[in-house]
């Protein structure tokens, strides 16, 4: 089958379209035809060995951790699912495999697809909306009349963060260029600030909590506009010991080094009164399933920016890697 694959740690060169093995699955897995997949930050992240001491691969390996596919077979114990079910499915942390013509889940991790959407819209959905969900209603624990503040709320996690948390009751402040305010505007915030003129810090305050979704300077600033006793969730700055511990369930050595390159931010937080929380997302099948019932209900909205062919999907990394999506970037692999 072809397949995208990481071939060694580095720039767009190190990844290329070669043919492998066709995957079979496990028990209690499942082998999906992938008809379409999404892009993320943490592909690229990947492959250039940004995330190495968290997850190191045995290279080769094929790239991708979002989907959507057919089920072609079923390994011993699968329950969940019969070969024809049409499924989307948030990779194995460990595992990839998502930019290939077939790849292997567990079935805990896959859930079946909205009828009301095609496959490169439900590609788009796993990772971002997964996310998007843990941050906001499990670490900051938004409900009727919180008010949170999402920068960068065009992007992929963006987009779906403003429509949970105004499912969610929240009242949304986010911030956007020129181009992405009618984006923003339509799926629910009811703050929009133009980042091209305006400083967010000069104009929120007050805020129950922050979901970061840009990092840098964002992120340091962010601390200032949380009232006292409020959180900052953010999945774009540096980890933190909770991180090593509860998203990754590793011992204390990782902790320690996540307690040290966070030390800075972990700081800035307590200035400020307020708690610093990096969030590793976790697959879950269940979770899928609830954002599939929300798009039936017509509660959210995957907003994909681009599909490109899958033989153009170098190009699609650059896109990607430019900032300029509006939304989410994907890939079509099968016709």
């Amino acid at each position: 089958m072809k397949a995208f694959v990481l071939t060694r740690y580095g720039g767009p060169q190190v990844a290329e379209l070669r043919e492998v093995p066709r995957p079979e699955p496990g028990p209690n897995e499942i082998l999906v035809r992938v008809h379409a997949a999404g892009l993320n930050p943490v592909d690229f992240k990947i492959r250039q060995g940004m995330l190495k001491v968290v997850q190191r691969y045995t290279l080769p390996a094929v790239m991708g951790n979002e989907f959507a596919g057919v089920v072609e077979a079923v390994g011993q114990g699968v329950t969940r699912f019969a070969a024809g079910d049409s499924v989307f499915v948030r990779t194995d942390k460990a595992r990839m495999g998502a930019f290939a013509e077939y790849a292997v889940a567990h079935e805990d991790i896959a859930a079946p697809i909205p009828p009301s959407l095609d496959f490169e819209a439900a590609a788009g959905i796993p990772l971002a909306g997964l996310t998007a969900l843990q941050a906001l209603r499990d670490e900051l624990k938004l409900k009727p009349g919180s008010r949170v503040f999402i920068p960068g709320g065009a992007g992929g996690v963006g987009t779906f963060a403003i429509q949970i948390a105004k499912w969610l009751g929240a009242h949304v402040t986010t911030t956007a260029s020129p181009r992405g305010r009618a984006l923003v505007e339509r799926l629910g915030a009811d703050v929009v600030i133009d980042y091209t003129s305006q400083r967010f810090e000069d104009h929120v305050r007050d805020m129950d909590g922050v979901f970061d979704l840009l990092g840098g300077e964002t992120l340091q600033k962010s601390f200032g506009v949380v009232k006292r006793g409020g959180t900052v969730v953010s999945v774009a700055g540096l980890p933190e010991p909770e991180t090593a511990r509860k998203d990754l369930n590793r011992g204390i050595g990782l902790q320690a080094l996540f307690w040290l390159a966070s030390f800075g931010s972990r700081a800035a937080a307590r200035r400020h009164g307020v708690r610093y929380r990096y969030l590793f997302m976790h697959p879950s099948g269940a979770e899928l399933a609830e954002l599939g019932a929300l798009v039936e209900a017509g509660k959210i909205e995957p907003v994909i920016d681009r599909a490109f062919p899958f033989a153009e999907i170098d190009q699609a990394f650059a896109y990607l890697e430019s900032g300029r999506a509006k939304g989410k970037v994907v890939v079509r692999i099968a016709s």
